[in-house]
């Protein structure tokens, strides 16, 4: 989990959160607060800036005081570069923080460089927390800037030097390409979104598209992964869900080495917010 100096959940409710990245407190919107009461409203008023989402456009930050266009946060020794983007984003995924502790624990288990493929690695902490555990790393994002942006935050972690491979592609077609090279992979890291893009307008449906790539996923590790990683923000798709996505990729025997659960924050006082669900297929947890 983050230091509480470098991310905090501070309050949520009626569908949004307050958070505190760095030194900047942040509201932005939150589906899975929607029916919630916020518990501490007297603390709202002191974000610094607020996110309003437009319909079926980009947002804009309302902000009391001008937010830097560049801040960084640290978690271990990754040290990530944060921007309020137009979508509501800031760069990274807090309830994520827990699965790269888990991801660095299981290179390090492996006790051989492992080659991990890392899918829809957006800004890369995952690939990040992989490489400085060891292991040599392709990231696979669909946009160049996001592909950009993971690269600086290497530069950052001071790990420019490490085996990343930064693949801006569509990771359907670079998974299918990767396999008539020959490619091999010991473990894969995947987190999909809903619906999405690649870079020459490639379409991507969760429900569709997943369990192919799954599939694809199983072939480059030769059937028999290290370590899979699956995580989700989709609604409707749970901890049962990708289970069974996984079973069906890599087999019956898998279902003995998943654990699956919730990806949550959990507030200053206490207080859990669910953020999707997580799959993990190890050969030891």
């Amino acid at each position: 989990m983050f230091d509480a100096c470098q991310y905090e959940l501070l309050d949520f409710g009626d569908g949004r959160k307050l958070e505190r990245f760095g030194p900047w407190l942040l509201d932005r919107p939150s589906p899975a607060a929607e029916q919630v009461a916020r518990a501490r409203p007297q603390r709202w008023a002191k974000a610094v800036a607020r996110y309003e989402r437009a319909q079926g456009e980009p947002g804009n930050w309302i902000s009391r005081e001008p937010l830097p266009d560049r801040w960084e946060i640290s978690h271990g020794g990754m040290r990530l570069e944060l921007r309020a983007t137009e979508f509501g984003h800031v760069g990274v995924f807090p309830e994520q923080a827990e699965n790269w502790d888990w991801l660095a624990r299981q290179v390090k288990r492996a006790g051989e460089p492992l080659a991990v493929l890392n899918l829809f690695a957006y800004t890369g902490a995952s690939t990040l927390a992989v490489a400085a555990a060891g292991a040599a790393v392709t990231h696979v994002d669909a946009a160049q800037g996001t592909v950009n942006w993971a690269r600086h935050n290497a530069a950052l972690s001071g790990l420019s030097e490490m085996p990343i491979r930064w693949i801006a592609e569509d990771a359907l077609n670079f998974a299918r390409r990767e396999l008539k090279r020959g490619q091999a992979y010991d473990a894969v890291i995947l987190d999909p979104p809903s619906y999405g893009h690649g870079p020459r307008g490639e379409s991507w449906k969760l429900a569709e598209q997943l369990p192919k790539l799954l599939a694809l996923a199983a072939r480059l590790t030769g059937g028999a992964p290290r370590f899979m990683l699956l995580t989700c923000h989709t609604s409707g798709v749970g901890p049962r869900e990708l289970t069974q996505f996984l079973v069906e990729a890599v087999g019956l025997d898998a279902a003995k080495k998943i654990v699956a659960g919730e990806l949550f924050l959990k507030s200053s006082d206490g207080r859990r917010i669910n953020c999707g669900a997580f799959a993990r297929l190890s050969r030891e947890d």
